[in-house]
């Protein structure tokens, strides 16, 4: 697969050095558009909890407690969440009255990701003791390091991590399917720039690529956590049985997004085949879709898999304000996708398809506010 933009052509193996949310702190950016995840990440919290208070503790204070993120991106987030998981597992040690070891967090995505930005948001080390670190206002208690690369494959050394966790990634595929957008290929994903209302073989190509995904990263994963350890995992999810139907997913790209692009299209901007050689590589999964790859894996016994209702990615002030309404579904859009249009169109054309994007979601805002819902697949995984 090619993608060919203004000067840039971005092929699978070059997807994971581009693949990343908009980084930086501007108005597009992933760290100012991810309060949806905040929120859905906080009302998910209990389930973590339960998931850390089955991490077997060591008695040796010399072995350092490693906690990673995978996913990371590049805003607030993912700081939150590692100080809950680190002030949680701390409050165990203390009840159990065991030493504190030192807490090492590593924060992980794709080389494309803006750690710079992640770096600047890092409250500064507290100095001391462990004791007097975790006492320290506005610090952290741990320390951290970023680890470029995809969670496909393996990234940390041989039983060395304690609590992996994962938000809000797994859904991105390592690569768009390949016969999705091959002409010859009877699952040419023709018309479409994402799977939502694909035919039934172009949706099974998008299935297949996830399960194969998903089992490189578990089978990663096994190699690497402890064997004591836990796995939280959070991942956009459906409800249908149908793969075409991409529930939420389907809504923010499968709708306004999609006609945007036929928009350009039909005024001549783009061809047909500029547009159909684009696909968003996300793939929502079912329950079933997620638990057949975890039992053929059998690495990892599942202590908790559910489907959680997350709300909606949307958040506006004035919800009846249509053009704000737009404007959030265009930026909710950008910041997660607007660097792969960017590669397959350029800056220019890309600017104009998310303010059709913007334009169109504004047309239908009420409906969007009444039906725009995600769903997660959340799973709590230990060592068979």
């Amino acid at each position: 697969m090619d993608f060919k933009g203004d000067n840039v052509v971005i092929s699978n193996i070059k997807l994971e050095k581009l693949l990343c949310m908009k980084g930086g702190k501007g108005e597009n950016s992933y760290a100012n558009n991810s309060q949806a995840q905040a929120i859905h990440a906080r009302s998910m919290l209990h389930l973590l909890e339960e998931n850390l208070d089955r991490v077997q503790l060591m008695t040796s204070p010399e072995v350092p407690f490693v906690v990673v993120d995978l996913g990371c991106s590049s805003g607030n987030n993912t700081i939150y969440v590692i100080d809950v998981i680190i002030k949680h597992i701390t409050k165990r040690f203390e009840a159990l009255g065991i030493e504190l070891p030192e807490f090492s967090a590593f924060f992980s995505d794709l080389p494309s990701n803006d750690f710079n930005t992640l770096f600047q948001l890092l409250p500064p080390l507290a100095v001391g003791s462990m004791e007097e670190c975790l006492a320290a206002d506005h610090h952290r208690s741990y320390f951290a390091a970023g680890v470029p690369g995809s969670f496909y494959r393996r990234l940390f050394p041989a039983r060395s991590v304690d609590v992996f966790h994962s938000a809000f990634s797994l859904h991105w595929l390592s690569q768009v399917p390949e016969a999705v957008v091959d002409k010859r290929s009877p699952a040419y994903n023709k018309g479409r720039v994402f799977i939502h209302g694909a035919s039934e073989i172009t949706a099974n190509a998008y299935k297949k690529r996830f399960q194969a995904d998903l089992a490189s990263f578990l089978r990663s994963r096994s190699q690497e956590m402890k064997r004591t350890g836990s796995m939280f995992l959070v991942c956009l999810g459906r409800t249908s049985v149908d793969p075409a139907d991409q529930g939420g997913a389907g809504l923010l790209f499968g709708t306004h997004f999609q006609d945007a692009w036929d928009d350009l299209v039909q005024e001549g901007l783009i061809s047909s085949e500029k547009r159909d050689s684009f696909n968003i590589p996300v793939y929502a999964p079912s329950l079933q879709d997620f638990k057949e790859v975890v039992e053929a894996d059998g690495s990892f016994a599942v202590d908790k898999l559910e489907v959680f209702k997350g709300g909606s990615p949307l958040v506006v002030s004035k919800p009846d304000d249509a053009a704000e309404v737009g404007r959030a579904l265009a930026t909710s859009c950008r910041s997660v996708a607007g660097v792969l249009v960017d590669a397959h169109i350029g800056d220019h054309l890309s600017e104009k398809l998310f303010l059709q994007v913007e334009r169109r979601a504004a047309g239908h805002a009420k409906e969007l506010l009444e039906q725009l819902q995600f769903f997660h697949i959340v799973a709590s995984l230990s060592f068979a």
